[in-house]
């Protein structure tokens, strides 16, 4: 059975118990869950960043394409397939 693809109006958060931190000692953007613990790169922590349960992802995606300059469809895409997997993952919620 797939997974229902995410809507582009859908405001997503961090799950309840996951937090994202800057790992001083690693230099590394990361998000901590109860026993898991996944290392960020720098386009994933900006993505997590602007994800505060009051934007929708199609603004997220708007918002990144012009601040780098990147095609929008490319960004759209590249953009639901990390935030689908961390909602699949359980890292996310709607």
């Amino acid at each position: 059975m797939s997974e229902k693809p995410l809507d582009p109006a859908t405001c997503l958060t961090l799950a309840r118990g996951v937090k994202m931190r800057f790992d001083e000692i690693r230099g590394q953007w990361m998000l901590n869950a109860p026993e898991r613990v996944l290392v960020l790169d720098e386009i994933a922590k900006e993505i997590l960043s602007r994800c505060d349960g009051g934007t929708r992802i199609s603004d997220l995606c708007w918002q990144l394409a012009i601040e780098f300059a990147e095609p929008l469809e490319t960004v759209e895409a590249d953009v639901m397939e990390l935030l689908q997997d961390l909602l699949h993952r359980g890292f996310l919620r709607q």
